[in-house]
């Protein structure tokens, strides 16, 4: 049998709902994604709450709540303490986020499911990892090969290979094949023909076609500046840290090349953290932004035209006049966005301008219906701080509450204090043989007793002490030739401390708190959450145009019939969506294509039949390399034996080897053979699509180039022409393009 592989969604699988999948390979355990939506509904994460004990490794693939919004409230109330594996930029932008998500929900509610020091605890077992690394498992792992890459989509996203003997299982949601400002397109492509291949749906029935970037970048400067010389305000409801990178940059490259003077602001808890952070990760980004870096170390994130804010009260003290504002979060259920909808929903000058379709139930998606609400109901709540009666009754609960914490530990005290007057005749160094009737002290005489008393206050030496003195441990350490022998481990700063101080909340890159952030935890002062509900009148315009960085339904299924997986999972995506891709991949790319329902278990194991065996010595003794690049390939002739621990092993023949077909190794590219052979003084030209070289010979490649799915078929290489020198001289130099065996 092949290596085994199960499937489990745990949520997200014919709906919109977050993302979270338990995938089984040989018993090894992954939970990739472990997201949550911004109404944070506790319900959602019951199935995750029956097997996160089970949990083994998580993959977190995008830096946003929908990815990793979870696993801090995973980690402390269901007991999730597997290690997580991520990019840096998923790591460090997926912390911003839910440091925004917290904070944006602390001002206006009671919010108590994860604290910040939850979020911090969750991040700090979170292994990062660099794109195309090989990362090999250990322990119950041993074997497994996992490793990251490009997805598009958001920054440091990430498409998982998960490698076991040979099979390669590719979870890749939410990619995006076309590149952007930011970001390279996905590389997922690059893998064909994978045991198992885990995607969503999510836009499987949008066949509508992308317009060209430059057009599509051009209507969205020409909808904002429109909207700013009437005279009104545009809002961007964005992400903390994900696709409002994009936007960002889009808006900065038009105020240049235009010279726009209407100010722009980014607004969220985090916000120049956020920058500072990106600043930092241009390897992470598009070729063009690294390129731009090494020419002229211009990084495309010093902001010229962007304002960086981080409380609602500097947005209130900018001048009157129409602006642009970049405010989390997207679904409008909390945060900066939340409120400034509310203030500029009701004047008609004002824009809405929706770069994602909202998740699911929130205020957001309300008011991306085809027709839009005109009048929508929302709750506004502000935390205020506490006066009168209120403050007296809390301050009293809070001194009787401290007055309680005071007699515990007075209590937890006096027994501690008890508990030493004890006397430990077993690992004391000071006590002595209690038989010997003629104690030392006894000999002091009067002086003696008065010495006694001349003791540090808390040190009661044993009756049966030698001297009143305090206990001495030989602290022995080894010595060599060197001198001391020390553990260089105890020298080494570990990642997890130097990582703290950025670890703080909104810390930039030095270690500096935001200021709302600050001022929002360190304020103690005694307060309370109001709330009133209120119906908005929604006049102004609402505009939504497509931004989300997701390859659109007619890419998804091009993609899928190049990779052509042997077995396919669909997960996250509407009902109708996935249903409408299952048929079209039934078709079109492989026989097995499944959607499972939630907390259903499929069983994906492929049907190749793998071993292991060993090769003896006596076998390789005998076997002669070649070189082949940094490889080194041989042919073998062997039997199947079994060694003393029943272990499958490879044999030397007990009887001569049977003659075998030569076997030609090697991939040979027409146009770097061109090259080859014009250094060797050969004329050589393309012409109809074969390689004339000299003036009678010819070289072409037949046969099956592309299977269905985009598998490679087998190709052969005709070389024609008359028996002559050329002829043998440049069949010699064919020749010597791949390695026989």
């Amino acid at each position: 049998m092949g290596t085994s592989v199960q499937v489990t969604p745990l949520c997200g699988v014919y709906n919109e709902n977050p993302l979270s999948y338990l995938v089984s390979i040989d018993g090894f355990n992954f939970l990739i994604d472990c997201g949550w939506n911004d109404v944070f509904d506790p319900s959602l994460l019951q199935p995750l709450s029956r097997v996160a004990s089970t949990i083994d490794a998580v993959l977190l693939s995008h830096p946003d709540t929908l990815h990793l919004g979870a696993l801090p409230y995973a980690m402390k109330h269901f007991g999730l303490s597997a290690p997580v594996y991520s990019t840096e930029p998923v790591f460090r932008l997926g912390l911003l986020t839910m440091y925004d998500q917290y904070l944006s929900r602390k001002q206006v509610s009671e919010f108590d499911l994860f604290t910040l020091d939850d979020i911090d605890s969750a991040f700090q077992s979170v292994t990062r990892l660099t794109y195309s690394q090989n990362y090999h498992l250990s322990g119950k792992g041993e074997g497994i090969v996992i490793a990251p890459h490009v997805a598009g989509h958001l920054l440091g996203g990430t498409v998982w290979k998960i490698t076991k003997d040979g099979e390669d299982v590719i979870y890749a949601v939410d990619f995006n094949r076309r590149k952007e400002k930011h970001l390279n397109g996905t590389v997922l492509e690059s893998f064909v023909r994978p045991a198992v291949l885990i995607t969503d749906a999510y836009n499987a029935l949008n066949n509508q076609p992308p317009k060209p970037q430059r057009e599509r970048d051009r209507d969205f400067v020409d909808i904002i500046s429109k909207t700013l010389e009437g005279g009104g305000n545009v809002l961007l409801p964005v992400d903390t840290a994900g696709r409002v990178l994009e936007l960002l940059l889009v808006l900065e490259e038009h105020w240049s090349l235009k010279f726009l003077n209407f100010p722009i602001y980014f607004l969220t808890y985090v916000s120049s953290s956020t920058i500072d952070y990106v600043k930092s990760f241009l390897e992470w980004m598009s070729d063009a932004i690294a390129k731009s870096f090494e020419t002229s170390r211009d990084n495309a994130f010093l902001l010229k035209h962007v304002t960086l804010l981080v409380s609602k009260s500097e947005l209130d003290k900018v001048p009157d006049g129409p602006k642009v504002v970049l405010a989390s979060m997207a679904s409008l259920e909390a945060g900066f966005s939340h409120d400034i909808f509310v203030e500029w929903a009701a004047d008609v000058k004002n824009l809405i301008l929706f770069t994602e379709r909202g998740q699911f139930g929130t205020l957001a998606r309300m008011l991306q219906a085809d027709p839009p609400p005109k009048a929508v109901k929302v709750t506004m709540s502000k935390r205020v701080p506490l006066t009168g009666e209120e403050l007296i009754a809390y301050e009293e609960e809070q001194n009787r509450l401290k007055k309680e914490e005071a007699l515990k530990a007075s209590l937890v005290k006096e027994e501690e204090s008890k508990t030493s007057l004890v006397p430990d005749n077993t690992s004391d160094p000071m006590v002595i043989d209690t038989h010997n009737k003629h104690s030392s002290l006894d000999g002091l005489g009067q002086h003696g007793s008065r010495f006694r008393d001349v003791l540090i206050d808390g040190f009661v030496p044993p009756s049966s002490s030698v001297a009143p003195m305090f206990p001495f441990y030989d602290n022995t350490s080894d010595w060599d030739d060197f001198g001391e022998v020390i553990n260089p481990d105890d020298y080494v700063i570990k990642d997890e401390d130097m990582d703290q101080a950025a670890m703080r909340i909104g810390g930039d890159m030095d270690g500096k708190l935001d200021e709302a952030s600050a001022s929002l935890i360190l304020d103690t002062t005694p307060s309370k959450v109001i709330s009133n509900e209120l119906t908005v009148q929604v006049k102004s315009s609402l505009i939504y145009m497509d931004y989300e960085g997701r390859s659109d339904g007619r890419s998804v299924k091009s993609i899928l019939a190049h990779v052509a997986p042997l077995k396919l999972v669909l997960v996250h995506g509407s009902a109708e969506a996935t249903e409408h891709l299952k048929q079209h991949c039934l078709k079109h790319v492989c026989p097995h294509v499944y959607a499972p329902q939630s907390e259903e278990t499929i069983d994906v194991t492929s049907d190749l039949c793998a071993y292991k065996v060993q090769l003896s010595e006596k076998l390789m003794s005998n076997v002669l390399f070649k070189k082949l690049g940094d490889y080194e390939i041989a042919w073998v002739d062997a039997e199947v034996g079994k060694t003393e621990n029943d272990m499958l092993s490879l044999l030397p023949l007990s009887t001569p080897a049977p003659p075998h077909k030569s076997v030609v190794v090697g991939d040979l590219k027409m146009a770097d053979f061109k090259q080859f052979l014009a250094s060797k003084g050969v004329k050589v030209e393309f012409a109809g699509g074969a390689l004339r070289c000299g003036e009678y010979v010819t070289l072409r490649k037949v046969g099956v180039a592309n299977q269905k799915g985009g598998g490679s078929g087998t190709q052969q290489i005709i070389i024609e022409g008359p028996l002559c020198e050329d002829y043998y001289k440049i069949r010699e130099y064919l020749y010597s393009q791949f390695y026989l065996l």
